[in-house]
Formats: C-alpha cells, structure tokens, sequence
C-alpha cells in the first residue's frame, strides 16, 4: 500500500475518481461508498466525493479534507441537510491533500419553478463534472444514476452505475425506469448486487452488467465469540416498512411463551417507523422485551454475543448487516426475499436458515429450531463466519481495483 502522506503531484500520476451519491447518511450503501473512497485514496488515487446534501448524522470518512463548522466561519461553504435546510462546510478544513466534497442540491435562493430547478440541478452537477474533469465517476441508486449518466456522459465523462437494491425496487415507478432505459446504455459499466438483479435489464444493458462484492466492515473481522451467549435476538438496519420488524416481533412474542421468556429482542437502528413498532411492541405485551437501542458506532462490539440475527426485508440487494452478522459468526435467518441477496450468501441449514417473504410462521419455527438446539447453532454460525474469506476489504476492493482498471483503459 502507498503510504498516506502521499503529496498531490503523486496523485497526479493515478487516475482522478469522482463517487456521487445523494448524502453520506449511515446506510449501506453510504457505507460501502465512504469505503471504496478511502481505499482508492490510500491506493494513490485522486478522490472527490460529490453528495447533493449534508445529512445530519453522516459517516466520518477517513481522510476528508472537509469538515462540518458553524454558521459564519470564515471560509465557509453554504449548503443544505436533506430538509433544504442551511449547513456550512469548510472544504479544506481538515486533512491537507484529502478526499474533496462537492455538493450539488439547489440552495433555497437558487430555486424557482419545478421545472427550472430540474434543469438548475442538472447544470450544477454537469459544472461539477467539468470542474473535476475526472477520469471516471462512480455513481451510487435510483435517480443519482440517471443524472449522472445524463449529465455527464454528453460531456465526454465514463460513468459506471451500481443498483445497489433490487432494481424493481430502486426503479419502481415510469418516470425513473424510463429514465433508466433512457440512459443506461451510456454507462461505461453497471454494478449490480446478484444474479437475479441482472435479470431486471434487456438484453442491451444486461450485457453491460458485472456482480462485485461488498466488502466488510473491518471491525467484523475477528474470532467467533465462543463463550456463553446473552439471550437475544437482534436486527440491524432501517426502521421501516421494508425490514418487517412488525413480523419479527410477532414471531418473537410467540418464542417467548415456549420456553424462552427471558429472551430480549435487540433492534439497531433508526427510521420513520419507530414509534409505530414501539406501539406495536407494546399492543403485543412484548415491551419488556423488545429494546430500540437507535444507532450506535462499533455494531460488532453489540451484536456479537447475540443467539441469532434476523434479517426480515421484503427487498433487498446484498445485505451489508447480514454480510456482517455472517462474518461474526451468528446464527441468521434471513427472508429469501428479491432480488437474491440473502440466497446468494445463504445456504438453508448449513450456513444460516431461508425463510419466505411475510411468513411469521416460518419465522417462528426457525427461531425455535436455533434457540432450542445449540448443536445446531454452533453448526451454523461456524460456518456463516466462512464469508469473511470471499468479503474481506482486501479481496473485495482489490476486485473493485481490477475492474475500474479495465473501465479506465478502454
């Protein structure tokens, strides 16, 4: 690896990558983006990360070179949280020669008629791409792709887009799945999560498509605790319809009358449906229970005594925090939910348990099958923990490397 003290003449010699994405919001593919930056730039690359917004509770990156300060500081840039509302930014006030932040949302002055704004947008981020002039963008979800495919390929720019969900879900209405047969065909490259999200392209675009792999979180990158487990159940992720901890705990509240009274069911995260679950928790008599324990940094360090992880969702692409549980060794159950996630990291009974979609039942009975035969947790915790050859950051992002190396020398 380069060293970190690396002058900006030496990054000249490397290729200049620019990753757009709307806000750096802790998500995950907010994760795996702050990720790839920090090691393109201890690899020697130039990196510039370019967010329509500030999102109040963001991930801390590695080597930034900008910081978050106060109204009024000198130096400061103005622009605004996912509400539109003010934030500042000193782009330079932190690590000399470190990743650069560019922000493309409208502030409230520049904004005039809905139709003007998206062209307003549209001229932004294109001047952002001719001020970076980077040698490839890396474009992250939805709409973010469709815009930087539409503004700057016209400028000459190689773009590769990653659909970082299902692609039924990211392009789910006929505004943005005409958008994305619009523009796809422009890409230099599309990453996608799993075999079955490439079956959502035609033929043109499909063949465009390449599956690359997330890579884990460092801090999941130890021994399997083997001691005495603390008697819970968690999930980690967004507090929202998708992730059905509405079924979970409707499962869970009938675990606890068959022998498991004393288990607590630990939910990490935050979203638009906590206090609706926070009801519901208490509408099954399973508040005592049931622990919202919101975000926290270190999720391992939480997680990893756990008698088991679940994993609900309706939809999903590659499930980071199941990804993670895996690597710590748990025992998971996950929904075999689209658009093939979990069933590409998951071999039912050996590795982890499949359940369907909206099957509390199911559910039930594979709680009850793992907390009822430790045998058979060690079983498959043992060996969940094997993913941590094939989604340890240096396999991964050096498979990252290896095809923008092949994107760039086209």
């Amino acid at each position: 690896m380069r060293k970190e003290n690396l002058t900006t003449n030496s990054r000249e010699n490397k290729p200049h990558i620019a990753m757009y994405i709307g806000s750096l919001q802790k998500g995950g593919a907010e994760r795996v983006m702050t990720n790839l930056a920090v090691y393109f730039h201890e690899q020697g690359y130039r990196v510039s990360l370019v967010t329509t917004y500030l999102a109040p509770v963001e991930y801390e990156v590695k080597h930034a070179a900008w910081k978050v300060v106060p109204a009024g500081y000198e130096g400061a840039e103005l622009v605004c949280d996912p509400d539109e509302n003010p934030a500042w930014v000193d782009p330079l006030g932190n690590e000399k020669n470190g990743i650069r932040r560019y922000f493309s949302a409208l502030l409230k002055s520049e904004q005039e008629g809905r139709i003007k704004n998206f062209k307003k947008r549209s001229d932004k981020l294109s001047a952002i791409w001719k001020k970076l002039s980077p040698d490839l963008i890396l474009s992250f979800i939805g709409k973010n792709n469709i815009m930087a495919l539409s503004t700057a390929t016209k400028e000459g720019f190689k773009v590769v887009v990653s659909v970082r969900a299902d692609p039924y879900m990211e392009y789910n209405t006929m505004a943005l799945r005409s958008g994305m047969l619009a523009t796809f065909g422009k890409a230099a490259g599309i990453i996608v999560q799993t075999n079955d999200a490439k079956k959502f392209f035609p033929p043109h675009i499909r063949k465009k498509c390449t599956i690359l792999p997330n890579a884990i979180n460092p801090s999941f990158l130890r021994r399997r605790f083997i001691d005495e487990r603390e008697g819970s159940i968690v999930m980690v992720g967004r507090l929202d319809e998708n992730k059905n901890h509405t079924m979970v705990m409707e499962a869970f509240s009938e675990v606890l009358k068959k022998g498991f009274g004393s288990m607590i069911l630990k939910i990490y995260g935050d979203g638009p449906d906590r206090i609706k679950l926070q009801r519901k928790a208490i509408e099954l008599g399973i508040d005592k229970n049931v622990q919202f324990l919101g975000m926290v940094s270190n999720v391992a360090e939480y997680i990893e005594k756990a008698d088991l992880f679940v994993l609900a969702s309706k939809q999903e692409g590659m499930p980071n925090a199941l990804i993670e549980a895996m690597a710590l060794g748990l025992p998971c159950i996950s929904t075999d939910c689209p658009c093939g996630g979990p069933r590409d990291l998951i071999t039912d009974g050996e590795n982890g348990l499949l359940i369907p979609v909206d099957d509390v039942k199911a559910l039930e009975a594979a709680m009850l099958r793992i907390l009822g035969d430790k045998e058979f947790a060690e079983k498959l915790g043992k060996n969940a923990a094997r993913v941590q050859e094939k989604y340890s950051p240096d396999a991964s992002n050096k498979m990252w490397e290896k095809y923008f190396e092949g994107i760039l020398k086209r």
